[in-house]
């Protein structure tokens, strides 16, 4: 009997140890959590992975480009089988590609893209229909007087592909005198005080006179509006961001943002999630809808739609999406 009850607990030890062997190992390396969307996208990877079968190493950078690329180092000395990047620098972090690929490691650039290297995988949305639907937007709105772009950083390539899609609708008007663009500029972080600093740059030159302002994400915008309300402007110059984000969808409601684009950010998630899953199980990838030049090669991508988001379809949006709840915005 006992010869029995030995022979069966190693059985299921050896099953056990099966299972344990066959859990794949990601690496995630982000940028910062200085935003509010991005604990959001650690937290839906994780889970994706996780119910996959799989396990994931993460490690922050806190804007930092040096230590992004000796925390590749580390996870890649940890065995890991795929990595996710979210780049600091889009230059930079070609060298991450390099050293996962001398490990035979898959890396997919998670929403910012990796230039300059031969990345396997993009997941992202397409930012400059982003941009374009920010403008149509406001030009909708605001059909004439003077235009502030205040954009996201400029060591990411997704502030370039939403200026492309500003200027694509915009380019139009500005030909005709409808609209003058008189201040437009990148960050370097995204952040919240480099809004504050550049649109009082943006006020001061021009007087006050701005009508509308485009923001390249929540946190630009949110500065922009605290300049607003110092300045008693609030609700009287139109201004969009991005990223859905709490704050700034309270401050629709309130009518002191214009806009705000939602990103899908639990599908893109999920998606580099089966991506990184699949590739190190050596299934085919068959998520793929486009490809973006990276300035070295077409990288297979995934580009998902993103949505509008405004007063008189908060519910209809990031409610119905899951994404936030309404007592919290409506508090």
């Amino acid at each position: 009997m006992k010869s029995t009850l030995r022979y069966f607990i190693l059985f299921i030890g050896l099953i056990l140890a099966g299972c344990s062997s066959d859990k794949v190992k990601v690496g995630l390396l982000i940028h910062s959590l200085d935003k509010e969307r991005w604990e959001n996208d650690q937290k839906y990877f994780i889970e994706s992975v996780n119910e996959l079968g799989g396990k994931v190493l993460v490690a922050v950078a806190d804007n930092d480009e040096q230590k992004q690329i000796q925390q590749a180092q580390d996870l890649l000395k940890r065995k890991i089988q795929a990595l996710v990047v979210i780049p600091v620098n889009q230059y930079s972090a070609a060298s991450i590609v390099d050293l996962a690929h001398n490990r035979s490691v898959p890396v997919i650039s998670y929403d910012r893209l990796i230039n300059n290297s031969r990345v396997d995988y993009y997941v992202s949305t397409d930012n400059i229909k982003i941009g374009e639907m920010q403008a149509r937007y406001m030009m909708n709105r605001v059909p004439e007087g003077n235009y502030a772009l205040i954009g996201g950083s400029e060591y990411d390539n997704n502030s370039r592909m939403l200026y492309l899609g500003q200027i694509n609708i915009l380019q139009p008007y500005i030909e005709r005198g409808d609209i003058f663009l008189v201040y437009r500029k990148f960050s370097k972080f995204w952040s919240e005080d480099e809004g504050y600093q550049m649109a009082t740059e943006c006020l001061d030159q021009n007087n006050n006179q701005v009508d509308a302002i485009i923001a390249g994400n929540d946190a630009i915008a949110y500065g922009v509006l605290r300049v607003l309300k110092e300045r008693g402007l609030e609700k009287k110059i139109a201004v969009a961001g991005m990223d859905a984000d709490l704050r700034n969808v309270r401050e629709i409601v309130k009518g002191n943002q214009s806009m705000t684009v939602y990103k899908p950010i639990k599908t893109m998630a999920s998606t580099a999630a089966q991506i990184s899953v699949k590739l190190i199980r050596g299934e085919k990838i068959e998520d793929c809808n486009s490809r973006v030049s990276n300035g070295s090669w077409l990288v297979p991508s995934v580009l998902l739609d993103a949505l509008p988001v405004y007063k008189d379809n908060i519910r209809q949006t990031v409610i119905a999406e899951g994404y936030l709840t309404e007592k919290e915005i409506y508090q």
